[in-house]
């Protein structure tokens, strides 16, 4: 992507557009229960920046069909605010689905929303409550694309776009490992032109994948990481009860 010869609101066009588009090792000192993993719980899909819900539902539906109960939130507002209120959201639909009697949660975090998966970790006990986390394309320590709207035209960067900047507040206080045993899958594509660099979706504690590093043919975008056949075979693999271990081929 090529920003030469664009003024701060054209930096603020592309930034905005392009965001909407968007372990099995011990790290931290949480000691808390664990759900069992052999029993898989309802799936709950956390949109990226923008709050949409389409490019999630047909993940939604390949888990459906695979006898999965899987629900995508929706955001407060347009997706754009706090992401820490978009967090509270997800902890509210995990309150939902336990007090009904389910055994655990399985949570999918598209972009944006692994890093309102990984702040609900952190902040509402998540690791307690997960038996698995995947993220896609996740700028779980920010992309240069909302640096450059909050440095430029902080005004037209909502708040979430603040948040997604490299080195903000909200990332640096979730920069530590993720809490011992919580199996989390990360995947993004080196293709990515949203999240820059693409493997900010890196995630210390968290098996840590880049789809082309098996499937070098894969020419997926960020946008299509909730579509791609390989990226759905990939989730609907580390959702099973099989122990979640870094996958050695393309599906």
């Amino acid at each position: 992507m090529r920003y030469v010869g664009l003024g701060a609101a054209g930096v603020v066009a592309v930034v905005l557009l392009a965001l909407v588009g968007m372990r099995l090792v011990d790290g931290g000192d949480d000691d808390g229960p664990r759900p069992d993993q052999a029993q898989p719980g309802p799936v709950l899909l956390v949109p990226g920046y923008g709050g949409s819900r389409t490019a999630l539902g047909r993940l939604a539906d390949r888990l459906r069909a695979e006898g999965r109960t899987a629900k995508v939130l929706t955001l407060p507002g347009d997706g754009t605010g706090a992401l820490e209120e978009q967090a509270a959201t997800l902890d509210a639909a995990v309150g939902d689905a336990l007090a009904v009697g389910a055994p655990s949660v399985d949570v999918v975090g598209y972009s944006a929303g692994g890093v309102v998966a990984r702040l609900w970790v952190d902040r509402h006990g998540g690791a307690e409550k997960a038996r698995r986390v995947v993220s896609l394309g996740s700028p779980l320590h920010g992309t240069k694309l909302a640096g450059l709207g909050a440095r430029f035209a902080s005004g037209a960067c909502p708040r979430a776009c603040q948040e997604l900047a490299p080195g903000s507040e909200l990332l640096d206080g979730i920069d530590d490992p993720l809490p011992a045993r919580l199996p989390w899958l990360s995947i993004w594509t080196e293709n990515d032109e949203t999240v820059q660099p693409p493997d900010s979706a890196r995630l210390d504690g968290a098996v840590n994948l880049s789809l082309q590093s098996i499937c070098p043919a894969a020419r997926t975008a960020h946008g299509e990481l909730p579509t791609d056949p390989y990226v759905t075979a990939l989730v609907l693999d580390a959702l099973g009860t099989d122990p979640l271990t870094e996958p050695t081929a393309c599906p």
